[in-house]
């Protein structure tokens, strides 16, 4: 919900100490990992579709959990706060863990307030929002923007946990907030906060939400929401025209409805006007971005389209009302003389091997619009004249910008044009164009590729190292990843994987540590070279998040690349083309002893690497 302010504590003072003994009775096993494994983001389910506490989803009947039902002082907080109840959890943060700086463009947060209040927390934590920064001191209450960028920062070693509950509100809470003061603005005089003590009451009397999605969206809400939106347009020379587009679709909206009205009869005619006011959308309106950095046509799937008739409601599973719009989204190319006229916003997956970016490759590759080689450019680079390892006297496969003369470019980006293809396998039909591309190869070559590219967008794929140290042994010890099999003076197994710096010092070494040291140098080096790239250029994808939820992990990143997605992903993903073993929990441990003797020596990079997949 957005605000006039980012924070508004209101006038209620609960136990928290009280509280927390409650709580106190969740064993470890209660609590549920983010759904995309953010590291030390912990949750409760305490009001929840159905009241099943494995039900993640934000339709459906909000009823109380059997964790709410054995917590009376919970029950009475939300009692006294006297609102109608959507999804409500406990959520914790774990030492020094964060929420990622985010803001929600969805239809869910539209018209709901979260509400915060701190059950374990010490005044290191802190919550910030646009330009506005607080410590929610214990058992406080407070609402925040939501619609603004947010992120918490917990800078104790100890855990903080606050009840965090959504709510569309009621007269009641109304009060409430009219009755709040806001940080930095003139408290009244007199303002106090209630004292809410625990009562002998069980199960107090709640609220709870029972419709929350349209069957069909009427257009008095659909008005609404649109012109909410483009209101927060950024000035620009296109807006003019999608307000009088958009007028047309409400208008001929409005006649479906007068005519339909939910009758799902009507639903083909909905579709059909959704499905074309959408493509007109994507081809005429996608330069407008709106005042928080959000693309306007991702903010009007997320919160008009995609819910706008029942049998559409991609929501309902939560997938795309997870999806939270990051800072520095790039928006559509503009029209600036300086663009690329032939790759628009290239993407790099970069990451030290045996990451799983291959299965991020394929997976992405399914987008429409997005054009591949198909495979990894491996001979593409090395077969251009001057850039093969035998022409760089088998030096490693790092390339930097000097590498990149003016003929070079040329020649490969002509090599890449020509073998692109979409996922139909149809050659691009005009330029400029958007490709995608990943070799672990170059992982040691993004200065070059930046050089070559200039508007070339680098991911990192971030996956437990042990987990990639142990895939690296297999893939050497498996003969099938044999990049250089004569390598001149090297002994031993025949050389696997990218060729990294310094290669000739681990000639003799055991197998654990030359794959320790391939992927302490890759990280390094890749590392260093996204930090001076411009931050928009740069982003940051888990493994385990598209694992743990390969539908929000794809739209999270296509959000952030700027790109569409009309594809439903399972919950588990096809294994990816160069797999040796099947994937198992802990499969790494078979390696774990040989892992443990070289982790010691790789903790600095270790470090800086959750470090920055942390930070997203």
């Amino acid at each position: 919900m957005k605000l006039p302010v980012p924070f508004i504590q209101l006038p209620l003072q609960f136990d928290a100490e009280a509280l927390a003994q409650e709580i106190a009775a969740f064993g470890e096993a209660d609590w549920r990992e983010h759904p995309q494994k953010y590291p030390g983001n912990l949750w409760l389910p305490l009001i929840a579709a159905n009241g099943d506490p494995d039900n993640e989803s934000f339709a459906g009947a909000m009823r109380p959990t059997p964790y709410l039902l054995q917590s009376p002082y919970l029950m009475q907080v939300l009692s006294r706060i006297g609102a109608v109840w959507g999804r409500t959890r406990l959520m914790k943060l774990t030492g020094q863990a964060e929420v990622t700086p985010h803001f929600d463009v969805n239809y869910y947060w539209r018209a709901r307030a979260r509400v915060h209040v701190p059950i374990v927390t010490k005044p290191t934590v802190r919550f910030i929002c646009g330009e506005g920064e607080v410590n929610m001191g214990p058992g406080e209450c407070w609402i925040f923007d939501t619609w603004r960028q947010h992120q918490v920062i917990n800078g104790s070693d100890d855990e903080r946990i606050h009840l965090v509950a959504d709510t569309v509100g009621s007269d009641e809470f109304g009060e409430l907030l009219r009755d709040g003061q806001m940080p930095g603005n003139h408290v009244p005089e007199g303002w106090r906060a209630e004292v809410v003590a625990p009562t002998g009451e069980l199960h107090p009397a709640l609220r709870y939400e029972s419709v929350n999605l349209p069957a069909v969206m009427s257009p008095w809400e659909m008005r609404e929401h649109i012109s909410f939106l483009l209101n927060e347009v950024r000035p620009h020379p296109e807006l003019e025209l999608a307000k009088q587009v958009t007028s047309r679709f409400l208008a001929a909206w409005q006649a479906l409805w007068s005519e339909h009205g939910t009758d799902p009869a009507g639903l083909p005619a909905y579709r059909k006007a959704l499905n074309s006011y959408e493509q007109w959308l994507k081809a005429s309106a996608a330069s407008l971005q709106l005042i928080n950095d959000s693309s306007l046509v991702v903010a009007l799937r997320l919160m008009v389209l995609s819910v706008a008739i029942g049998d559409n409601n991609r929501a309902s599973s939560g997938d795309e009302l997870r999806q939270n719009a990051i800072p520095a989204i790039p928006g559509p190319r503009t029209d600036r003389a300086d663009r690329d006229p032939v790759f628009d916003r290239p993407v790099f997956i970069v990451s030290p091997p045996r990451s799983g970016s291959t299965l991020l490759f394929e997976t992405l590759a399914k987008a429409p619009g997005l054009y591949t080689i198909g495979r990894e450019s491996h001979a593409l680079i090395e077969g251009t004249p001057g850039l093969g390892a035998s022409a760089l006297g088998y030096d490693s496969n790092r390339l930097d910008a000097t590498a990149a003369s003016p003929e070079l470019i040329e020649a490969l980006r002509r090599r890449f044009l020509a073998e692109l293809h979409d996922r139909d396998g149809n050659a691009p039909k005009q330029q400029p164009l958007r490709m995608l591309e990943k070799t672990p190869k170059n992982a040691l070559r993004i200065p070059f590729l930046a050089k070559v590219f200039p508007e070339a967008r680098f991911i990192y794929l971030h996956r437990d190292p042990r987990e990639t140290l142990s895939s690296m042994i297999e893939a050497w010890q498996s003969g099938g990843f044999r990049t250089y099999p004569n390598l001149p003076g090297w002994t031993g197994l025949p050389w696997s994987l990218l060729l990294v710096p310094g290669w000739r010092e681990l000639i003799a070494r055991p197998l654990p540590e030359i794959v320790a040291a391939q992927w302490d140098t890759t990280t390094r080096i890749l590392l260093d070279d996204l930090a001076v790239l411009p931050p928009e250029r740069c982003h940051v994808a888990r493994y385990d998040a598209l694992i743990a939820d390969p539908a929000a992990e794809v739209a999270r990143l296509c959000g952030v690349l700027g790109l569409d997605w009309d594809r439903s992903l399972d919950a588990a993903l096809p294994l990816s083309r160069y797999t040796v073993t099947e994937p198992a929990a802990d499969k790494w441990r078979r390696h774990e002893d040989l892992i443990n003797r070289v982790l010691p020596g790789l903790q600095p990079t270790l470090d800086r690497a959750e470090r920055i997949a942390r930070a997203g």
